[in-house]
């Protein structure tokens, strides 16, 4: 599911597509409410209606409200639509989280060996952890 620039989940317009992942999409949204951009993590529609995915992903928003750190960014909620009978559209569900500008976490190496299944040094890694831990 992509959804397109304009589309409104609650107070939330989506601006562009960030990215996408195994647990779904992330979209950068405009909270019209409070006048801030935010981060939409769309569930797709596939595991909206499996109870194990749907619980994992509530248990990833617990588990977001109940940290507090500079390092990890914050969960604002969850929203959620519900398409009228008979609609066709699929319910979506959806984390809105912090959004924070830059580069994405890793670099082009990284990437290339998670998507290749290849293994980093014990260098490369002690580097990951010391560019996402404390300084």
């Amino acid at each position: 599911m992509s959804l397109a620039s304009g589309t409104r989940l609650g107070p939330y317009e989506i601006l562009r597509v960030l990215g996408a992942g195994g647990m779904g999409e992330v979209y950068r949204a405009r909270d019209t409410k409070l006048g801030r951009d935010v981060a939409l993590k769309i569930l797709p529609p596939a595991f909206v209606g499996n109870p194990d995915r749907l619980a994992r992903f509530e248990q990833e928003a617990q588990l977001l409200a109940s940290l507090n750190h500079p390092y990890i960014g914050a969960i604002y909620g969850m929203e959620e639509s519900r398409p009228s009978a008979g609609s066709g559209e699929a319910a979506i569900r959806a984390l809105v989280l912090e959004l924070i500008e830059g580069p994405a976490l890793g670099d082009a190496a990284f990437q290339a060996a998670l998507c290749e299944g290849r293994a980093i040094s014990l260098r490369q890694a002690v580097q990951y952890a010391l560019e996402v831990g404390p300084s």
